[in-house]
């Protein structure tokens, strides 16, 4: 690079002096390292009459290419220097369908304001789709339900546990309880989440204590249950902090209590960026609910 720009100089002034004074070097240097890159490419950049030096044809066509070699290498440079101090650098986030948004939200938007520079993405995707996705490198972590496939294959931080909520329309004669166990909603109208990452596990309690569920509606899509719930279709199982939509009853569920542990989610030996690290201190210094 410096003998590029010993090239460029003399090409300006034409002149080996005042080109050395430019670039802040003897005379001698800045001629020796002409002269090498010369070598290097394999033609004279400059023909040398006495003290007098002209562009030869070769140089000429190179010049070009040498400033675009010097251009690259600042915005490279620019880069490199934004990557640190996090200006303008990317940060990509997969959350699970699942995670409820308002919380998380309250999350992001502390960690954007303290960290202005940065260009966060959110994606919402499957389990499958995350697991795949930060294997190869598509997003830099994940928010999701920590299960033992995630503890034995990811690096995981846990960020705050949920319990599960029954969820009934108004007027719902089970909604004057405080709480409900699982015996007393079997015969119910049910709107079965299928997106639900722990929902085989419920169903096969549901089995286990002979509960009789009955799906009148299912749907992979959070906003179409909670709507369906609340136009009185049935009664759904959902996260506590995924419940949204006002109007809806909400009660623990006990007799058993379920719950899952939400967890930030890394590829283990993968080092860090500045970003993901940035990213990591603030979810460890958030006030996660409960």
């Amino acid at each position: 690079m410096s003998q590029i720009r010993y090239v460029l100089a003399a090409a300006r002034h034409l002149n080996f002096t005042k080109a050395a004074a430019e670039c802040n070097v003897s005379q001698p240097a800045l001629t020796k390292g002409v002269k090498a890159l010369e070598d290097e490419l394999g033609a004279p950049v400059f023909h040398r009459e006495g003290r007098r030096i002209l562009l030869s044809d070769f140089g000429r066509s190179m010049l070009p290419h040498l400033q675009h070699i010097v251009d690259e290498a600042a915005a490279t440079q620019v880069l490199a220097q934004n990557f640190r101090l996090l200006e303008k650098v990317p940060l990509r986030l997969g959350v699970m369908s699942t995670i409820g948004h308002i919380r998380l939200a309250r999350f992001l938007a502390q960690f954007e304001k303290n960290h202005s520079g940065l260009e966060l993405s959110v994606s919402e995707q499957s389990p499958a789709e995350l697991k795949n996705n930060l294997s190869e490198g598509d997003i830099d972590a994940a928010v999701m339900t920590l299960t033992d496939e995630i503890a034995d294959t990811f690096r995981t931080h846990p960020l705050y546990d949920e319990r599960y909520v029954v969820v009934f329309p108004p007027e719902h004669r089970l909604g004057r309880l405080n709480a409900v166990t699982l015996d007393a909603l079997s015969g119910e109208n049910y709107v079965d989440r299928l997106s639900c990452e722990m929902r085989e596990m419920v169903m096969a309690v549901c089995a286990d204590k002979e509960v009789e569920l009955y799906a009148r509606f299912r749907s992979e899509r959070e906003d179409w249950v909670q709507a369906m719930v609340l136009a009185g279709i049935g009664f759904a199982f959902m996260p506590e902090y995924s419940v949204t939509l006002p109007g809806l009853i909400q009660r623990p569920l006990v007799e058993p209590a379920v719950e899952r542990r939400i967890a930030l989610v890394t590829v283990p030996g993968r080092k860090f960026s500045p970003a993901m690290d940035a990213l990591m201190r603030a979810a460890n210094g958030f006030a996660w609910p409960g």
